[in-house]
């Protein structure tokens, strides 16, 4: 980059925060006080010794010969006072950093690529059935279903990680009831511990809710879109993995049309990875209330009945999920005294350098 731009960056990053919105603080403003009363009096004091002692011939003035009535002082004799002017504009900076300021809080508005992603990992009972999947299951502890929905969950996340995205992901598992893992977040370290914790056999028979209520997990994203206000923005998307087994159309007397009707009205679609070994699409009865359901949003719904639908879905989902997201970004406060005492040293320092380097600067006009 260019040493003037970074320069001029600084400056006005440094600008930025004396005229922020009181987030920079001082710690030592009673020594930037004190500092600025002891120059004032010295160059007060500087000014009257000079007053009282006056000029004295031989040693504070100079004799010249007289000057010809032709000659006319250089048009721009000006300029050789800019050396002073940048030594001068130093001395604000010096005094910020003298305060030793430190922002409290950090806080901005950042836009990029990604999608707000709700994943939904079914860990009722019947996800004990077998399912076998070379790939995902290798290591898993059995060839039950749901090892084969988390590993799916992973590479998603994975090849989401991979592309040019930055997603907000968040991890729900549900049976009869639905519950947060991980809410909302770009920390993709603490999205894959939590599901390396939930892809545990111990864990797995431990779940309280071993029912399947896809409808409860549906409403607890929503819910979680809602809490980080993320409902109404958008770039917003679900992905459910689930065998699909759940038989109540009917969920606490709401239908699933409604249950995904918060969906279509803030147009969040639904992608549905049905995992069921060796079973297609309408094989498992709740497919024909789902899929017109899921595809109402916006979405897919896909039938996985092996290892190769499942991939063939993670990467479609991928291609399809695109978009911007814009998002708010905190910080804890950080010292500033280097930003500020970088700007009045490179003040200085292009002082000096004119000064000495340009003998312009140094000629009597």
């Amino acid at each position: 980059m260019n040493p003037l731009s970074e320069f001029r960056g600084l400056v006005l990053r440094g600008l930025a925060e004396i005229q922020g919105s009181g987030t920079l603080l001082f710690n030592r403003i009673d020594d930037v006080t004190l500092t600025m009363v002891a120059l004032c009096g010295l160059a007060i004091v500087a000014a009257l010794a000079r007053t009282a002692l006056g000029r004295r011939p031989g040693r504070t003035q100079i004799a010249l010969p007289a000057l010809l009535s032709w000659a006319t002082p250089a048009a721009f004799s000006f300029v050789r006072h800019v050396p002073l002017l940048f030594a001068l504009a130093g001395l604000p900076f010096l005094m910020l950093a003298l305060g030793d300021p430190f922002t409290t809080l950090q806080r901005e508005e950042v836009t990029f690529p990604g999608r707000r992603i709700a994943i939904m990992i079914d860990a009722s009972s019947s996800m004990v059935a077998r399912f076998q999947a070379p790939h995902l299951n290798a290591g898993a502890p059995s060839e039950a279903t749901f090892f084969a929905t988390v590993a799916a969950a992973e590479t998603f996340i994975r090849q989401r990680i991979q592309g040019r995205y930055h997603d907000l992901i968040a991890l729900i598992e549900f049976g009869d009831e639905a519950y947060v893992v991980t809410p909302f977040t770009a920390d993709y370290d603490n999205v894959l511990l939590s599901l390396s914790l939930v892809n545990d056999w111990t864990e797995f028979t431990k779940f309280p809710s071993r029912g399947t209520t896809i409808g409860k997990a549906v409403q607890q994203s929503v819910a979680l879109f809602r809490t980080f206000d993320f409902l109404d923005a958008a770039g917003n998307l679900m992905l459910i993995i689930s065998d699909g087994q759940d038989s109540q159309a009917i969920i606490g007397g709401t239908s699933v049309t409604e249950i995904l009707a918060d969906a279509r009205t803030a147009k969040i679609p639904v992608y549905f990875i049905r995992v069921s070994f060796n079973k297609g699409a309408g094989d498992v009865l709740p497919d024909y209330v789902w899929k017109p359901a899921v595809e109402s949003t916006g979405g897919k719904f896909y039938a996985a009945s092996d290892e190769s639908v499942i991939f063939q879905a993670i990467s479609e989902i991928d291609r399809r999920s695109v978009g911007a997201i814009a998002t708010k970004r905190y910080g804890t406060g950080q010292p500033e005294f280097s930003r500020f005492a970088a700007v009045a040293a490179t003040f200085w320092l292009i002082a000096v350098a004119l000064q000495l380097g340009i003998r312009y600067f140094r000629t009597f006009p």
